[in-house]
């Protein structure tokens, strides 16, 4: 196995280029004409937290460093002031260890899992909720400019979805400004490289953004609120149970964010609406993704 070191902190961005994450494949369109449209990569990581197996994922294969720590933390399986004295990656075997400073032994806890509504095995456990109850989220500001620029940014950005779509996306922001975009098959991995990557970083959560296109659902405002963030941001829509856990819990939980419009459902003393309409841009057809009629 090789030992990963610690990443350089700058942002990191999709890289559409990399030909490990896409696939080239043939096939016919609505006229029977020849097409070749390129696909997501798609290919199972087994988690191990020292000697005991956790998880298999499904996954692009980029950064399984941050997608192993994110799923520990964001499952509760590790604490943010636990010592990780190690992580290691193996390519062809499609194995990532997390080792610890301590004995570390979630039998239980396994049999509890519960399986969510994230695509790609999401699964939440039983305490999970009793862990975000005691979370007290810091008081911080969305001020509307920012929420503009952020989504303008993102949208127009490179990405693995603009290049072959099937992709969820999930970016921390700071004030307007993308700090780090991560992309996976499922939502939850790619918070998950998130809270992996602030984690590996020690980045400050109290003043960050989190953005997903993916629906906001009870398993991404629990995951925001481990991580300690206290705005949550989607181009998607709501679930009920999503929406009742930010309140409880103090999340602003901002929807349906596409060109100028978007929709507040919990935390909305956050919100500063700074930004005059007339000169936000609605959203051009080419950067448009999924669920532009639903909520997906």
């Amino acid at each position: 196995m090789m030992k990963i070191d610690k990443a350089p902190v700058p942002l990191i961005v999709p890289n559409p280029d990399d030909p490990r994450l896409t696939q080239s494949v043939t096939g016919t369109d609505q006229t029977g004409a020849r097409v070749e449209i390129k696909v997501p990569m798609e290919r199972p990581l087994t988690l191990y937290l020292n000697s005991q197996e956790i998880v298999t994922m499904m996954t692009i294969g980029d950064y399984p460093e941050y997608l192993a720590l994110g799923y520990l933390l964001n499952q509760n399986m590790l604490k943010y002031n636990d010592a990780v004295t190690e992580v290691e990656y193996d390519d062809d075997l499609q194995v990532v260890v997390v080792r610890t400073s301590h004995h570390t032994n979630f039998e239980a806890k396994l049999k509890k899992r519960t399986q969510t509504s994230g695509c790609a095995q999401g699964t939440a456990f039983g305490d999970l909720l009793e862990a975000v109850e005691s979370v007290a989220l810091p008081k911080a500001e969305l001020r509307t400019s920012w929420l503009y620029q952020m989504t303008q940014t993102i949208n127009t950005m490179p990405s693995l979805y603009l290049e072959a779509g099937a992709i969820h996306g999930c970016v921390l922001c700071k004030e307007g400004e993308p700090l780090c975009y991560t992309e996976d098959v499922g939502r939850h991995n790619a918070v998950d490289k998130i809270a992996g990557w602030m984690y590996r970083h020690g980045v400050d959560p109290s003043d960050k953004i989190l953005y997903t296109t993916g629906r906001l659902t009870s398993e991404m405002v629990i995951k925001t609120v481990r991580m300690g963030i206290p705005i949550l941001v989607s181009r998607s829509g709501f679930t009920a149970w999503g929406v009742d856990l930010a309140r409880q819990v103090g999340l602003t939980l901002v929807g349906r964010t596409r060109g100028k419009r978007f929709i507040v459902l919990a935390g909305e003393e956050r919100i500063v609406y700074d930004q005059n309409l007339a000169y936000v841009e609605e959203e051009s057809a080419r950067h448009k993704r999924k669920g532009e009629g639903g909520d997906d």
